[in-house]
């Protein structure tokens, strides 16, 4: 196990038995946006809490969605795991990128916990706390669906095109006339009749 976390630029060993099961391990995430700041708080509650490897993002803001902690992390990630984190927000900061990471996780059988925010999907209410988070996410996708229809109606409405843009008559007239005079055979050229 050691070996994996070694090749990680931000990766925290809790010196696992490696005689262990590794069928249910707890894997965490720390981030800190600022260069300034210390992971050392989250850290220590991760610990605490007993996961076995910490993956981590330093000076790097919650809005950008590829992280290389991150990445790394979902990467490592198996089925039967739990991803642990100190809040939800150093997951990332948009509402959509943080409940379509959730979403993938149960897709892929992984559990996850927020601490300080007592979400864990490996308890009723946990679950019923992200079946909520699944829901206001649909509620979300829908609202953004609806705005952009309304919008390209609105558009559409005062005569302004939507789609591909349209070819100029010119680039038209030369399609049609490339059409008329070539036509590929074998690699020669011949007029069409």
């Amino acid at each position: 196990m050691k070996q994996h976390c070694e090749t990680k630029s931000a990766c925290y060993d809790q010196s696992m038995d490696d005689t262990r099961s590794m069928t249910r391990r707890k894997i965490g995430y720390v981030r800190v946006s600022d260069k300034d700041q210390t992971e050392a708080l989250q850290v220590d509650a991760l610990k605490a809490a007993g996961c076995d490897l910490i993956y981590g993002d330093h000076g790097v803001s919650g809005v950008i969605t590829k992280r290389k902690g991150l990445d790394d992390v979902l990467t490592c990630l198996e089925e039967g795991d739990t991803l642990v984190v100190w809040k939800l927000d150093r997951l990332g900061r948009s509402t959509i990128h943080l409940l379509q990471l959730l979403s993938d996780l149960r897709d892929r059988g992984v559990d996850f916990q927020a601490l300080t925010q007592g979400i864990d999907t490996t308890t009723a209410v946990g679950r019923m706390l992200y079946g909520q988070l699944a829901v206001f996410a649909e509620y979300e996708r829908t609202l953004i669906s609806e705005r952009t229809k309304a919008g390209m109606a609105a558009a559409k409405a005062r005569g302004v095109h939507i789609g591909r843009p349209k070819l100029s008559k010119t680039m038209n007239k030369a399609l049609d006339e490339l059409e008329l005079y070539k036509v590929i055979d074998g690699g020669k050229s011949a007029e069409r009749p």
